[in-house]
């Protein structure tokens, strides 16, 4: 007979399993997205819905750089941020068609910061990021791939200093976080190692 504290000890080691072994996060991705074509990806600025604009910033260029890395060709934010300065500000919603033609690029990333925020209370710091990430076809204006996640990262402390602090030094890696796990949904460009 099993001790009743090998059970509870089996019990979470099986807790830890599955943490660990948690799924991808929930996503959309069209059944033939290899056939797409889809190489140059234009990562339009951010939309900020709450959040300050370094986080946005910051946002921007890790995801470039994790793009990069994936196997997508880098294109400078610089670069699409004057191409898009020349159209009239009440065309700022122009379909990811012509934005490919403007940018001469296979489709478009669209992401927008839900939340990227740090509360101080007594004893407690959540640093929250939600982040949700659309990839447009410029052929087609199709919606390619789409993901939507947030974490939150919980400090605990006794002063509000300390806590401050805490929170200024997750909060680059809970960003890192709902990149890391947002792109892993999204298949290896063209360029990939191994591809």
């Amino acid at each position: 007979m099993i001790s009743k504290r090998f059970r509870l000890i089996l019990f979470f080691l099986g807790l830890i399993f599955l943490a660990g072994c948690a799924g991808k996060a929930p996503h959309m991705l069209v059944p033939d997205y290899g056939k797409k074509g889809t190489r140059l990806v234009a990562v339009l600025p951010v939309r900020n819905l709450e959040s300050d604009a370094g986080t946005a910033s910051v946002l921007r260029a890790k995801l470039i750089e994790e793009l990069y890395f994936k196997g997508y060709p880098k294109i400078p934010p610089k670069w699409i941020d004057e191409r898009l300065a020349a159209v009239p500000a009440d065309g700022g919603n122009l379909s990811p068609q012509l934005l490919g033609k403007m940018l001469n690029v296979d489709a478009v990333l669209y992401t927008t910061l839900k939340e990227g925020r740090t509360s101080v209370t007594l004893l407690y710091s959540p640093v929250a990021v939600d982040a949700e990430f659309e990839l447009k076809s410029a052929r087609t204006g199709e919606s390619l791939w789409r993901v939507h996640y947030r974490t939150v990262h919980r400090n605990y402390g006794f002063s509000r200093k300390s806590l401050e602090l805490k929170s200024c030094q997750v909060y680059e890696t809970a960003i890192q976080e709902v990149l890391n796990r947002a792109l892993e949904t999204l298949p290896d460009g063209p360029d990939a190692i191994g591809s």
